[in-house]
């Protein structure tokens, strides 16, 4: 008889979990390098990273936690106005200091939020998402003395990036900023969802009744990754007023909300990496679309959803395993 090998614990499938694979390295290689190729488009360049970090705030509670909203821009929106207000009415334009602010009280608004709705599941809990997003963009509106209504916070000037790195006209240090700021964020959310916490968020997504069977604290833990989402998508609302220094009523709105869902299932729905193709793809088809069909280029962004949902499972990613899957049984 052959001896058994040796067992493998739980211990050492997560320390292999969080072992960085090549693979990962390309979203920031393509950054990087996007830098130097497409410098003319960098202030483009700055709003994609930008929605990616709030497609990966997104993902860390629709694809891991399981829970679904159409009010994620709430918090975006939040942390935009944070900044912005900030700097406006507070004389605050320190932009890391801001961004810490945007974050934690968006941070605290999904804290309270979370705590209310996630008592509720299906349906209810997707109307409470938008009825905290309609109650903040008509707060915002009405108080016009603080947000400047519909008009919006404008021009209002950001301090130099620690008192270097002042905002430029072309984009290069909004890109710079941006991109670092994702990265940190990137390898939160990886260690995140690798650890004890985030295989916990995955039981409660694949069959709650279990996890309640075995004593794990469900509400708490969707309360604490909720919030942690609302964090992150308000460092990227930070960021966008930061980078545009202007914070309009469209940062806060279910439309908002409404694109970076679509472009989360595009890239592809709790695999991480979604989030670094979805909004790429949907940024520049819409950049291109609109140029080229002012008209009806929503159109084809629709089209280009159908698409991906009836033949490409799992979005960009799922079909790029799909396909992967097929040349490996057919031995190529």
């Amino acid at each position: 008889m052959r001896s058994p090998g040796p067992s493998v614990s739980p211990v050492d499938v997560l320390a292999r979990s969080h072992r960085l694979r090549p693979l990962e390295l390309a979203p920031w290689i393509v950054a990087g390098a996007s830098f130097y190729a497409f410098d003319i488009y960098l202030p483009l360049g700055a709003q994609i990273l930008i929605n990616v970090l709030f497609a990966l705030s997104l993902d860390l509670i629709l694809g891991y936690a399981g829970i679904v909203t159409l009010g994620h821009a709430a918090f975006f929106g939040v942390g935009a106005y944070t900044v912005g207000i900030l700097a406006v009415h507070g004389g605050w334009a320190e932009p890391i200091t801001g961004l810490i602010a945007a974050g934690a009280l968006a941070g605290l608004l999904g804290i309270v939020t979370g705590l209310v709705i996630l008592r509720t599941h299906g349906l209810t809990l997707l109307m409470l998402t938008l009825a905290v997003v309609f109650m903040l963009y008509e707060a915002a509106n009405k108080a016009t003395h603080i947000t400047g209504g519909a008009d919006g916070l404008q021009a209002f000037e950001i301090d130099p990036i620690l008192g270097l790195f002042r905002f430029d006209l072309f984009g290069r240090t909004a890109y710079l900023y941006t991109f670092v700021v994702l990265f940190a964020a990137w390898a939160f959310v990886r260690l995140l969802v690798h650890s004890p916490f985030g295989r916990s968020l995955t039981g409660v997504r694949e069959n709650v009744t279990r996890m309640h069977a075995i004593g794990a604290p469900v509400r708490r833990r969707l309360v604490v990754a909720y919030a942690i989402s609302a964090t992150l998508a308000g460092i990227a609302g930070g960021l966008l007023a930061q980078t545009t220094q202007f914070v309009g009523l469209n940062t806060i709105t279910f439309e908002r909300s409404g694109e970076i869902l679509i472009m989360l299932i595009l890239g592809g729905v709790g695999r991480l990496y979604g989030a670094f193709i979805g909004p790429p793809l949907f940024m520049v088809a819409q950049d291109t679309l609109a140029k080229n069909e002012p008209v009806f280029w929503l159109f084809y962004i629709g089209l280009l959803l159908v698409l991906v949902v009836m033949f490409a499972r799992g979005g960009v990613l799922g079909l790029i395993d799909a396909v992967w899957a097929w040349l490996r049984r057919h031995g190529r």
